[in-house]
């Protein structure tokens, strides 16, 4: 059955885990996990916290920078499929380096995810204005 937007919503923003999907100025797809937050706005907050990575200029970044169309896919599969469901947020992306609201969104990771503590986050969010939202369950 499809899900109603609030519906999608509500489940979306109690997942644990997200998948953010870019595309490149050339048109190539990207898609990476990550943590998240969604604010009373309905804004979604995608922070770069500070787990190795190769580098600091990531690919989520720059196509952002190119296309800031994205689109974020959070499911629930379990092996019984009447609980299977789904939902997506498609939006737009920006990216935010420092300021109130730069901080506000670091403290709600925080708060949302315990391996955040004692942590130093000052790296950029990711914030999605949120255009829709779909979603699916059995």
């Amino acid at each position: 059955m499809r899900l109603d937007s609030a519906e999608a919503r509500r489940r979306f923003a109690t997942s644990p885990v997200l998948r953010l999907a870019t595309v490149s100025g050339d048109g190539r797809p990207h898609v990476v996990p990550c943590t998240f937050v969604v604010d009373d706005a309905g804004r979604i907050a995608i922070g770069i916290d500070n787990k190795p990575k190769s580098s600091t200029n990531l690919r989520r970044l720059r196509n952002i920078a190119d296309n800031p169309r994205v689109s974020l896919l959070v499911d629930h599969y379990v092996d019984d499929w009447t609980r299977l469901w789904w939902a997506r947020a498609d939006g737009l992306a920006t990216v935010e380096w420092s300021g109130d609201a730069h901080t506000a969104h670091w403290k709600r990771l925080r708060a949302k995810y315990r391996q955040y503590i004692g942590q130093v986050l000052d790296g950029p969010i990711i914030v999605i204005t949120v255009d829709s939202w779909t979603g699916w369950a059995f």
